[in-house]
């Protein structure tokens, strides 16, 4: 059992709060502050109880220096104006300004240390990562792991440091592991999982772990080609994984033997090239022309998507249908999000490219049961993986 922030007594305390502010940047802007505002629950819940409140998060792919391109600085900016005072950013992750940082916060208020990846600790061995935790533990009373994008990760602010003080887990950390739960081991029926992205060995895992408690998976994305292939279709020029073949017509076979339904698309639109002002047709997904290249599903795929949406109990999404950055092969990723939108069962988006959609087609977010803030942590649960990052919460 994972105990939220509730049963902890935060007030006075300082209190660590591990988030995912990982958001895309363009020339030091946020182009998408969507998990900026996944932790401000969490947040204002320990700051309006008085705690102390310190923010741990990390910011691209830092080799363990300061990098001023991943400064927090744009992310510490955004969240003051979020909870509209303001969040002071420390310079350094454990040093002498985190030290005064902290010692300078009243009750109530929320600061910020640096990229905690400028520190190489944070993500180096077991020794390393635990000496940083400990540096932390001198400086705090409590931990909060609300970073459901790095649960996945063994590092020093997200497990090692769950090891040094009392811990729980945050609003959205304690609801992605309740819905997971719930959608992998207990989901109303029927069960529909719909699952996009470029590459059926991305996904492999998800569908072995899968396809023995759903209903019917709905395949789009790149990675319906391979499934095409392998019932013996030409794919043209679109993406295909050869080696993957095999392992699919394994799935197919065994998805029959489960009386699960798999529903691929019949017809697919394709250009002539990977670009947004391509010539486009829409042809049957068992005659896709040579030279030309699958970028979303066609129409009569939509329609019949949608009819196995339309009656599902519970709904799992995970990766787009195509190449939805393109309004020209947008439609098919939209309609799956709006078709979840008219369910009333449990609809869940599962982060990553699919979160990114909803926000990018302007579809309302609140319009689903949830959206996942954690792709890669989201992709391992539905694997059936043990996350460090909750397994470390768990002990209490």
């Amino acid at each position: 059992m994972i105990r939220g922030i509730d049963d902890l007594e935060v007030s006075g305390k300082v209190v660590f709060v591990r988030c995912d502010l990982n958001v895309p940047l363009e020339a030091g802007a946020i182009t998408d502050d969507g998990r900026i505002r996944a932790s401000l629950p969490t947040l204002k819940n320990l700051a309006d109880r008085g705690a102390r409140v310190v923010v741990l998060a990390h910011l691209g792919r830092p080799k363990g220096t300061p990098e001023a391109k991943y400064s927090l600085a744009p992310a510490a900016l955004r969240l003051g104006e979020l909870l509209g005072s303001q969040v002071r950013l420390a310079s350094d992750v454990c040093g002498t300004s985190a030290q005064e940082t902290i010692a300078a916060l009243a009750n109530g208020q929320i600061a910020m240390l640096e990229n905690v990846r400028f520190d190489a600790r944070e993500t180096g061995d077991a020794s390393a990562r635990q000496e940083l935790a400990k540096a932390w533990a001198k400086l705090g009373d409590l931990y909060v792991s609300d970073g459901f994008g790095v649960v996945h990760r063994e590092q020093a602010s997200v497990t090692d440091l769950a090891n040094e003080l009392p811990h729980a887990a945050g609003l959205l950390v304690k609801a992605e592991a309740d819905v997971f739960a719930k959608v992998l081991s207990n989901p109303e029926r029927p069960y529909a999982v719909v699952l996009g992205g470029s590459k059926v060995s991305d996904k492999l895992k998800v569908i072995d772990n899968l396809i023995s408690n759903v209903d019917r998976l709905l395949i789009g994305g790149g990675m319906c080609f391979t499934f095409l292939a392998a019932k013996g279709y030409s794919v043209g020029a679109s993406l295909l994984e050869t080696d993957q073949i095999e392992n699919v017509k394994e799935i197919l076979d065994r998805a029959k033997k489960l009386n699960v339904e798999i529903v691929l698309p019949t017809d697919i639109v394709v250009a002539d090239a990977f670009a947004a002002d391509a010539k486009t047709q829409i042809v049957s997904a068992e005659n896709i022309p040579d030279g030309w290249m699958g970028l979303d599903i066609g129409p009569d795929s939509i329609a019949n998507f949608e009819t196995r949406l339309a009656d599902a109990k519970t709904i799992m999404w995970n990766g787009p249908m195509g190449v939805f950055e393109m309004p020209a092969f947008a439609a098919g990723t939209k309609a799956v999000a709006v078709a979840m939108t008219k369910n009333s069962g449990m609809t869940v988006v599962g982060g990553g490219d699919s979160a990114a959609a909803v926000r990018l087609l302007g579809i309302d977010e609140a319009a689903f049961s949830h959206i996942s803030t954690g792709g890669g942590a989201s992709l391992e649960y539905l694997e059936g993986k043990k996350l460090p990052g909750l397994s470390v919460l768990e002990d209490n």
